[in-house]
């Protein structure tokens, strides 16, 4: 089982946050690291400090040289999906092959009312959009001129050169469990599915029904990397290495362990203390 981090940028500092990153890149058992994509706190004050999650990033994998990078997840109605398209076979370009690209439907009202950023006036308009978004960014991340015609998104010879590095695009990671919608967009175009569970439970419940949505679109399970994300109390070692252990014998592909803000370069080792009970 693969181990990643996440760094949420928030009540933090860049200092902080990259030293973090610096010291992860220099352990082998960390496969990658991952930042999140929200303009306010979503833990904690609200009011307090949130450094924005592309350009971090892409400053981040400029600093390191081996771990894979990633958001998880990036809001789709934050940016034209034909934006995040380019971005993503920038940043893979600028990571030399490193990135992961993380999409979500996006969920934070308190933001996006801030910003006049229109989530979808309902749920199932929210995830129209993402399912076509997800659409979009995958052919012109595919094709050399790309053609789409939804209800939310047009592309007419739409063109996004150069490509990144990876073929046949950076491995796409879909968060969320939503079961009728989420999970089918994860079978159809995802490399990578995480979610937050309460339970293992739930999330063995959950990866049936995204088999169920595979086998309905023609899709390998074995495809798709499953991870799920693990709180982290830099007090008890011990509770993280348990949930590591309970994890891998669930059939997790990997977790990625959610650190605490502010960050903290020693986390890390105490991370790869805890994934040493894997070997």
């Amino acid at each position: 089982m693969l181990i990643d981090i996440k760094t949420n940028p928030h009540h933090t500092t860049w200092d902080r946050m990259l030293a973090t990153w610096q010291r992860a890149d220099g352990i082998e058992t960390i496969d990658g690291a991952w930042v999140f994509d929200h303009f306010y706190p979503i833990l904690g004050d609200t009011n307090g400090p949130c450094l924005e999650g592309w350009t971090s990033l892409a400053a981040l994998a400029q600093a390191t040289r081996r771990l894979k990078v990633g958001t998880m997840v990036n809001g789709m109605p934050y940016r034209h999906p034909a934006v995040t398209a380019n971005m993503a076979s920038t940043l893979d370009i600028v990571s030399d092959g490193r990135f992961q690209l993380g999409l979500g439907a996006a969920w934070n009202t308190q933001e996006a009312d801030a910003y006049g950023i229109s989530l979808g006036s309902t749920l199932r308009e929210r995830m129209d959009i993402f399912d076509e978004g997800v659409e979009v960014i995958v052919r012109l991340l595919t094709e050399e001129e790309a053609d789409f015609s939804g209800t939310h998104f047009r592309l007419t010879k739409a063109r996004n050169e150069p490509k990144g590095v990876q073929r046949p695009h950076p491995p796409i990671t879909v968060g969320g469990g939503g079961e009728r919608r989420t999970l089918r967009t994860v079978a159809r175009w995802a490399q990578h599915w995480n979610l937050s569970p309460s339970s293992l439970d739930e999330w063995a419940r959950k990866r049936d029904i995204l088999h169920r949505h595979c086998d309905e679109v023609g899709r390998d399970p074995n495809e798709i990397m499953c991870s799920m994300m693990l709180r982290f109390d830099p007090a008890d070692v011990g509770e993280l290495e348990t949930s590591m252990l309970e994890a891998a014998e669930a059939g997790l592909d990997k977790v990625v362990v959610n650190l605490p803000s502010p960050h903290d370069p020693g986390h890390v080792e105490l991370v790869a203390q805890a994934a040493a009970a894997l070997a």
